[in-house]
C-alpha cells in the first residue's frame, strides 16, 4: 500500500520505522513545523528527522485543514497513518485515502479519549492500559476499533516510561493493523461510546501540587506528570520541582504541606492528607535534581515551613 504518515514527538518514531521497514511504499511523512528553542535556533521535530534519514518527503503544515488537502490529494495514498500528530484532521482529508486514516492511540478506548491518555492512566493509578488502533473520526478518537493490545503498568512507573512501552507496543500493533487492512481481512468494531470517558491537555499550570493529597494520590500525581510539565510547588519563593516521592512512616497532626523533617539522615518530609512523604528526587529552580537526602544536606530548609504554590 501507498502510506502517508503523520506524527510529531518521539512517541511516534517506532511507528514511522516499523512502517519503513515494512514492504509499504511511504508516499510522506507529514509533521508540525520546527519550533523555535533556546536563542531563537529552530528544532526539526523527531519525525522529520528520522523521515529525511530515511530519504522520504516531508511536509510541514502549522495548520493541516487550511494547507494540506491538496499535497495529500496529489500523493494519492492508499491509507494514512496518525500517531501524536497533535492536529485536528478535516473530513476532506479523511475522505482522500482509499482505506481511510488510522490512528495509534495511547489507550485502551473508549477509556481517555483526548490529548493525555498516558499521564492519565499513570495519574489515576490505573494498573492497566494499553494502546488502540482505530479508524479516525472527525470527532475526538470515536472511530471503530481494528485492534487493541494491553499492557500492565508497574505502580512506580511514571508516565514517561510508560510512553515508551507503549511506544514499541504501538508500532507492533500498526504493523499488525496494516497487514490487516492490505488483505481486507480488518474487522472495524464499533466504540460503546456509553462507556466513553476524557482526559484534557495539559498545561504547564497542571502541575501545581496540592498536599491535600493521599500519600497515593500524590505518588500518582508526581510520577504522572514526568517528565512533563512535572510536579512542582514552591519553597522560599523558588519553584521546587518534584521528580520522584516516597510513602514515609511517620504519623503527625500537621498542616498539610509542612515540612516536618530535613536532614541528610530522612530527606525532606512532608506532611500530606493521611500521612507523610519523602521528596525522594527533587530540583529546585537553578539547580540540578538530586535526591532528598542529598539536598537537605546542601541547603538550609526551615522546619514547620509550609510548601505551597503562590
Amino acid at each position: 500500500m501507498r502510506i502517508i504518515f503523520l506524527g510529531t514527538p518521539d512517541f511516534a518514531l517506532p511507528s514511522l520505522k516499523a512502517l519503513i521497514d515494512s514492504p509499504h511504499e511511504l508516499a510522506a511523512v507529514i509533521t508540525n513545523p520546527d519550533r523555535k528553542g533556546n536563542k531563537l535556533k529552530l528544532y526539526a521535530p523527531p519525525v522529520k528527522v528520522m523521515a529525511e534519514e530515511a530519504g522520504i518527503k516531508v511536509l510541514q503544515y502549522t495548520c493541516i485543514r487550511k494547507e494540506g488537502a491538496a499535497d495529500i490529494r496529489a500523493l494519492k495514498p492508499d491509507l494514512m497513518v496518525t500517531a501524536a500528530f497533535g492536529q485536528i484532521i478535516s473530513q476532506e482529508i479523511l475522505d482522500i485515502p482509499k482505506y481511510g486514516v488510522i490512528n495509534v492511540h495511547g489507550s485502551l478506548l473508549p477509556k481517555y479519549r483526548g490529548a493525555s491518555p498516558v499521564q492519565q492512566a499513570v495519574l489515576n493509578g490505573d494498573m492497566e492500559t494499553g494502546i488502540t488502533i482505530m479508524r479516525t473520526e472527525y470527532a475526538v478518537d470515536s472511530g471503530d476499533i481494528i485492534l487493541a493490545k494491553s499492557v500492565l503498568i508497574d505502580e512506580n512507573e511514571t508516565a514517561g516510561e510508560l510512553f515508551d512501552k507503549l511506544a514499541i507496543l504501538g508500532a507492533s500493533a500498526l504493523i499488525e493493523a496494516v497487514e490487516l487492512i492490505d488483505s481486507d481481512k480488518a474487522i472495524y468494531l464499533p466504540q460503546n461510546h456509553d462507556n466513553a470517558t476524557y482526559c484534557r491537555m495539559l498545561t504547564k499550570e497542571s502541575g501545581i501540587v496540592s498536599f491535600e493529597k493521599t500519600v497515593k494520590e500524590l505518588h500518582n500525581f508526581v510520577r504522572g506528570l514526568n517528565p512533563w510539565p512535572t510536579a512542582y510547588t514552591k519553597l522560599d519563593g523558588k519553584i521546587l520541582k518534584l521528580w520522584r516521592i516516597e510513602k514515609y512512616d511517620d504519623t503527625t497532626d500537621y498542616v498539610c504541606g509542612t515540612i516536618i523533617k530535613a536532614d541528610s539522615k530522612n530527606g525532606i518530609i512532608v506532611q500530606v492528607k493521611d500521612g507523610t512523604v519523602s521528596l525522594a528526587e527533587l530540583q529546585l529552580e537553578g539547580g540540578k535534581r538530586m535526591s532528598g537526602k542529598a539536598f537537605a544536606l546542601g541547603h538550609s530548609v526551615a522546619l514547620s515551613s509550609v510548601l505551597k504554590y503562590e
